[in-house]
């Protein structure tokens, strides 16, 4: 390793990665990306389970009074705190950070150490903060205790201007919330979103381009296959990734038995550590490319179907409330925290994402998503209501 490969590591490493043990561990890459020249920018990185990995995204955005608003902060690594600094040295220091979620720990998790790298910026929070296996306060999770603010349902109580709005969806789900923060640049006429939509393109996402080989990982129908670089195969593996990431078990997906998965490994072309020693305890059918040309839909914007089973429905009309406020506002685009970004989409594209939970909509989802895919998500609801872990979800609106 040479000394710029070195201090590229430097750059890359995040020693608190065993708070939260997901994929790439202790060295993560970021890549800022500039939506609105001047105004709007994203920061990629990555996180995932065994190779199925996607991107995880903050947005920052100047404010006209001069300064930055941080949604959503990323891991501040040597490289993502440089990136922000840069803009900060062009455009003003960061005066705003926003946690937009209360369950989302890949997104709360990187908020305590981001802002200490800021000591001047204020931190608001969503409401209804919790933590597992105990409640603690934030200042116990290592927020800073007297620049540590609630955000308030009352719009007319907005800390960030006349330039922006928000709306917060509060759901409570008995051992906590699942509580999600829509905010609303009206100047680039941008909204930002965590959890609630998401969209899926065809192509990779740059961030994971960097280091290819778990999309290279993922292209193969099974652990014979010889691991090989191409475009072809890194969308191919991107494409099987999104569906393992979206409903866990498509169905596509043939689990194998414990003897069958030894027995291919042995035949394995690679039985490095890195290839996990030849186990690939899946096959990919025929028709695993219908399954996600469904799931991409063109790329429009959708409800992930664990919010559309387990979440969501447990209070339909106070989301499609939520939705409709959200539908109100005049954006052209839509930065969520996961997949693609930015999502060209109109309020009405927006707002189709949610017939789901009507029992009569008005609007028709011209890209739904196939029932055949949806059945494991449904079936783990099933298992969770009946051992009392989950609530029965409320009637269609």
């Amino acid at each position: 390793m040479n000394a710029q490969e070195s201090i590229n590591q430097r750059d890359w490493s995040w020693p608190f990665w065993p708070a939260l043990p997901l994929y790439p561990y202790g060295k993560r890459r970021t890549v800022r990306g500039e939506i609105v020249k001047d105004s709007v920018w994203t920061f990629d990185q990555l996180q995932g389970i065994l190779y199925t990995i996607v991107p995880i995204r903050m947005t920052v955005i100047k404010l006209q009074a001069g300064g930055l608003l941080v949604y959503a902060p990323v891991a501040p690594t040597g490289e993502c705190i440089r990136l922000v600094k840069e803009l900060e040295a062009k455009h003003g220091e960061v005066k705003y950070i926003i946690l937009p979620t209360s369950s989302g720990l890949e997104h709360k998790i990187f908020v305590s150490p981001f802002a200490r790298k800021f000591p001047q910026a204020v931190v608001y929070v969503a409401p209804h903060q919790w933590s597992f296996p105990f409640n603690l306060p934030l200042s116990w999770l290592g927020f800073p205790q007297k620049r540590t603010l609630e955000l308030r349902e009352n719009i007319h109580q907005n800390p960030f201007g006349d330039e922006f709005e928000y709306k917060i969806l509060d759901i409570n789900l008995g051992k906590g919330a699942f509580v999600e923060v829509a905010l609303f640049h009206k100047p680039s006429r941008t909204l930002l979103l965590t959890d609630t939509i998401v969209s899926v393109k065809e192509e990779p996402p740059e961030i994971l381009q960097l280091d290819p080989y778990p999309l290279l990982f993922h292209a193969r129908g099974n652990g014979q296959e010889i691991i090989e670089d191409n475009q072809k195969n890194r969308r191919q593996g991107w494409q099987k990734i999104s569906l393992f990431a979206i409903y866990f078990r498509p169905s596509a997906l043939e689990i194998m038995g414990m003897r069958e998965m030894w027995h291919d490994a042995k035949k394995a072309p690679d039985h490095s550590a890195k290839a996990y020693f030849g186990l690939f305890p899946f096959r990919w059918r025929n028709n695993w490319q219908h399954s996600f040309d469904a799931l991409s839909g063109n790329g429009r914007p959708f409800v992930a179907p664990i919010l559309q089973v387990l979440i969501l429905p447990q209070a339909p009309k106070q989301v499609l409330d939520w939705a409709d406020k959200v539908a109100s506002w005049d954006f052209e685009q839509i930065i969520s925290c996961h997949f693609d970004a930015p999502i060209k989409a109109s309020p009405l594209q927006f707002r189709q994402a949610f017939t789901f939970l009507e029992k009569e909509p008005l609007l028709k989802d011209d890209y739904p998503l196939l029932l055949e895919d949806l059945r494991f998500i449904q079936e783990l609801e099933a298992g969770l209501v009946k051992r009392g872990i989950a609530t029965p979800v409320k009637d269609k609106v």
